[in-house]
C-alpha cells in the first residue's frame, strides 16, 4: 500500500516555485510605484509619477487604445475564420483533407520573422503599410492554423446525431450548427479568442515592421521606446510594463473555468 503523501512535501515545492514566479511581478512594480532615486526595497513612499509620465509625455494612452483595437479585432476575426474552418475540417471529408491539416500543423514549424518578407511585399501592393489593418491581418493569418486545429478537436466532441436530429426536426445545417453545435463550443470559443487576444496584444515583430507613425504604434514597440542607446528610464519602462500585463491579467482570471473546461473537452476524442 503506497503511503500518503506529507503535505509539506507538495507545498514546499509549489511555495518556491510560486515565489521564484512572483519575484519579477514584485520587481517590476517596485520600481513603477517607487520614487525616482531611492533603492529601498519596499515601495514607500508610494508614488505615480512614472504612470503619469508614460501615459502622457509618452503617448501610452494612444498605444493603449492601438492594442486594443488590434488585440480585440484580431481576436474576432481569428476566431470566426478557424470556427468555419474548423467545422470543415471536423465534419467534412474531402479529398485533401489529411494534406491540409498536415500543411497546418507544419505552419507552426514556420518561424514569424520568416513572413515578414512576403507579407511586407503584399500589404505594401495594398496600399496597406502604416495601417492597424495590415497588423490585424498579419496577427490573424499568423493565428489561424492552431486555432482551426484547436476549434477542430473541439467540434469532433459534439455528437453528431445531435446536429442529425436537428435536420430531421427541419433545421438547415447552420441553423442547426448554431443551435446545437455553437452552444457546446463555448469553452473551446473563449480558450482560442483568448489566446489570440493575449497574442496579438503582446507581439512585437510585426507591429513594428509595418507600423511606422508614432501614433499607431502599439504597447510592445512602445516599451521599447523606452530604452535608449545609452539610458533607460527603468521606473518609465516598469511603469508601462505594469500597463500591458494588467488586461492579461484581468483576461485571464475572468476566463480561467472556460479556459480549464476548454482544454480538458479538447484533450478528449469524441
Amino acid at each position: 500500500m503506497i503511503g500518503r503523501t506529507p503535505r509539506w512535501q507538495i507545498y514546499l515545492p509549489l511555495g518556491l516555485y510560486l515565489l521564484f514566479t512572483l519575484i519579477p511581478f514584485y520587481w517590476i512594480a517596485l520600481f513603477a510605484v517607487r520614487p525616482t532615486g531611492s533603492t529601498s526595497l519596499v515601495p514607500w513612499p508610494i508614488t505615480f509619477e512614472h504612470f503619469d509620465k508614460v501615459w502622457t509625455e509618452r503617448s501610452f494612452a494612444t498605444f493603449f487604445q492601438n492594442s486594443l483595437l488590434v488585440g480585440v479585432v484580431s481576436m474576432v476575426m481569428t476566431t470566426l475564420v478557424a470556427l468555419a474552418g474548423g467545422y470543415a475540417l471536423a465534419r467534412f471529408d474531402f479529398r485533401i483533407k489529411r494534406g491540409f491539416t498536415l500543411a497546418l500543423l507544419c505552419s507552426q514549424f514556420i518561424p514569424g520573422a520568416l513572413m515578414l518578407v512576403p507579407l511586407f511585399e503584399i500589404f505594401a501592393e495594398l496600399r496597406m503599410i502604416n495601417s492597424l489593418a495590415s497588423v490585424v491581418i498579419a496577427e490573424t493569418v499568423f493565428q489561424l492554423p492552431l486555432s482551426m486545429i484547436l476549434l477542430s478537436g473541439f467540434i469532433k466532441n459534439v455528437p453528431h446525431v445531435l446536429e442529425e436530429a436537428a435536420w430531421v426536426d427541419g433545421c438547415g445545417r447552420f441553423r442547426a450548427f448554431c443551435a446545437v453545435v455553437l452552444p457546446a463550443l463555448r469553452p473551446g470559443l473563449i480558450a482560442v479568442g483568448s489566446f489570440a487576444f493575449v497574442h496579438s496584444w503582446n507581439h512585437f515583430l510585426f507591429a513594428l515592421m509595418f507600423l511606422s507613425d508614432q501614433g499607431k504604434q502599439t504597447i510592445p514597440v512602445g516599451l521599447a521606446t523606452l530604452m535608449g542607446a545609452d539610458s533607460v528610464d527603468l521606473g518609465a519602462l516598469a511603469a508601462g510594463g505594469v500597463v500591458a500585463a494588467v488586461p492579461v491579467v484581468i483576461v485571464f482570471a475572468f476566463i480561467q473555468k472556460w479556459l480549464v473546461t476548454g482544454f480538458s473537452a479538447g484533450a478528449v476524442k469524441g
